[in-house]
Parts: structure tokens; sequence; C-alpha cells
């Protein structure tokens, strides 16, 4: 019998594993990749030292009006928290603030578990923020039922209203895609035809004409004594516009289905609903979530084109804020605090649209 022992695994070099290890493996594998990362992280820290300066270390975080930030070299944040509440809020009635607030936290409540693995009930809490939020909003921010105080519109504005507009465009402009999408391919020439109008016309005008349009030319060619909100002109403009795109980027989904899905689900005895519903449709969207999401993303950030027919938004009410004489110099923090809000929420939806990706996988990534 041999005496042969074999010896115990020994443990990876030190330079091989952590921080170095993975520094040495992406940053430094070749002469040529050691040269290109040493030139960007030169630039990188170029960059970003006077960013990181002006933001925290030399940023003026206390004080009293805008005497506090005379001499200061870098930001100054005493003007986003004195304006803080009207960018959230807009001019809505301050004692009714807490209705604003409730919904906020619905939306949080609604959205924030989608992020996490493991919490229970997420399904349902998708559906509520798809049915049940949506009522319960609109109750709660206009009010004039329940014993709520009404709130015109007039007097919505800020971030509670981009979000406002960006997630009834998100939630109606989806649904109204995939009716599109499908009867552009039809084999009904009427459905067909009228989709292809619907489509291309959207698609063919910027989003400010179709604003402009709803806002002022609508109104002209009413019967006298109708007439509709501005918001929900808006609302309605912004849902249809986004609605083309969608139905282009679903059309794309349809497409890449191999035809012998079409077939397969036909063998099964299943109606054209049913195939779309259960064999089709699943598929086509399951490919198709990075545009899906890109085009919620430029939906999020066309709402500032509100600002056009009189709605104030966050920018705007940015933009009207900097311009307060009593705040001089306050351009750079207000456009940041602006572009910080739209990054975090448009940041979180490409987020979550990865996740999917990753959870949805099937083998048709590449």
């Amino acid at each position: 019998m041999s005496d042969f022992v074999p010896l115990p695994n020994m443990p990876p070099p030190n330079l091989s594993k952590g921080i170095v290890g993975w520094a040495k493996t992406n940053l430094f594998s070749s002469p040529i990749n050691s040269i290109i990362s040493v030139v960007g992280l030169y630039f990188v820290i170029t960059f970003l030292t006077p960013i990181i300066d002006w933001v925290f270390i030399s940023a003026v975080w206390t004080g009293e009006g805008n005497a506090a930030c005379v001499e200061a070299t870098g930001a100054c944040w005493i003007f986003i928290g004195d304006r803080l509440p009207i960018f959230f809020y807009g001019i809505y009635p301050p004692e009714q603030i807490w209705r604003l607030d409730i919904c906020f936290v619905l939306l949080a409540l609604s959205f924030g578990p989608q992020f996490f693995e493991g919490i229970p009930y997420k399904k349902y809490l998708a559906i509520f923020s798809l049915t049940g939020l949506p009522l319960i909003g609109y109750f709660l921010i206009s009010g004039g039922s329940f014993g709520l105080e009404s709130v015109p519109t007039e007097k919505w504005g800020g971030l509670s209203l981009t979000l406002l507009l960006a997630y009834v465009g998100i939630v109606a402009a989806l649904p109204i895609g995939v009716v599109l999408a499908l009867g552009r391919r039809s084999k009904m020439p009427v459905i067909r035809t009228f989709c292809v109008c619907f489509i291309e016309m959207w698609r063919g005008v910027p989003l400010i004409s179709v604003l402009f349009m709803a806002s002022v030319m609508l109104p002209l060619f009413l019967p006298d004594g109708m007439n509709f909100d501005k918001l929900l002109r808006a609302l309605i403009g912004i849902t249809m516009f986004q609605s083309a795109y969608m139905a282009e980027v679903i059309r794309g989904g349809l497409q890449a289905i191999p035809g012998g899905q079409y077939e397969a689900a036909s063998a099964m005895g299943l109606g054209y609903w049913k195939q779309m519903r259960l064999v089709i449709l699943p598929q086509a969207l399951k490919l198709v979530i990075p545009g899906i999401v890109n085009t919620f993303i430029a939906l999020f950030k066309d709402t500032t084109l509100v600002l056009i027919i009189g709605l104030l938004d966050v920018l705007a009410l940015v933009q009207s804020a900097i311009e307060d004489p009593s705040w001089k110099a306050v351009e750079t923090e207000g456009y940041f605090f602006a572009a910080l809000c739209f990054w975090l929420f448009c940041f979180s939806m490409s987020r979550y649209s990865q996740k999917l990706e990753r959870k949805l996988h099937t083998g048709h990534k590449r």
C-alpha cells in the first residue's frame, strides 16, 4: 500500500484575493489596461475632488438666510433647506400637507419592497399600487369628499406633482401601448389602420406641442360650458404620447417571438386572447424590459415640460426660487437638487429593471 498522503489545500496567495486581487484582475491585468486604469483614475480624481469639496467640505449647512453664504466657497444648502417644503409640495395648503405625506408613504410601502427579496405579499402590494393607490391618492389629494377640503389643481406642484404625472402616465401608458401594439399587428384592416395612424400621429409631434394643444387649443373646439381641468388635459396628453412609443417597444418584442410559439399556442386550442395572455405577451414583455423602462424614464423626465401650460413641477419651482432677490447666486444649488431628485427616481427604475431581467432570465441573454 502506498504511503502517499495528499497535502491539504493551501490558501490562495494574498495578491490574488481581496481588493488587491480584484484590482489586479480587472484594472491591471496587462500593460495597456494598467495605463488606461491609471489615466482614468487620474481624470476621475481630478473631476471629483472639486465637486466633493463644493458639495460637502466647503458647503454651508447651517445659518440664517443668504447672509450666511456670502463668503462661502462651497454650496449654500441653507437655501435648499429653507425652500424644501415648497419643492416637495408646491403651494398646497400647509394644513393639508398630511394628505400628500400619506400618499408618499403608501407609494414607498407599495414599491419599496419590490427591490428586496424575501419580503412577503409583494404581489399584493404591486396589485394595490396599480389599483387601490390611484383611487386613494385621487380622493386624498383632490379632496371634496369624505369630509376632506377640496384643493384645486392650481395649488398642486413640486415633487408631488412630478410623481403624480409620472405615476399616472406609467400606469396608463403600458396597457394602452400593449393594445396598440397588438392592434398594429392585427389582420383586421380597420383596427390595424387606426392603430398605425394613432401611433404615427403621436410619435410625429413633440410633447411640448401636445401639451400646448391640450391646454390652449382643445378648449376652443369644445362646446360652450364644457371644459376639462388643466392637469387632466396634461395627463391625457402625456399618456397618449408615451403610449405610442410604448406600442413600438412592445411591437419589437412581439416580432422577436419565434413563429413556432404562435403555432404551438394554436395547436393547444387556445384562442387569440389566451394565446397573447398566456404564451406570447409574457415572453415579449420580458424581452423588452430595458426598452419599457427606458420609455418610463423618458416619461419621468418629460414631466418638466408641463411648465409651459402653467403647472409647477419641482424644476419649475426651483427656477422660480432661484430668482428670489433675497437669495443670490444659488442657481447651482437649485439645479443640483432638481437633478438629484430626477436621478434618484430614474436610477431606481433602472436598477429595478435589471433586477427583473436577472429574475426572469431564461436563456435569451447573451
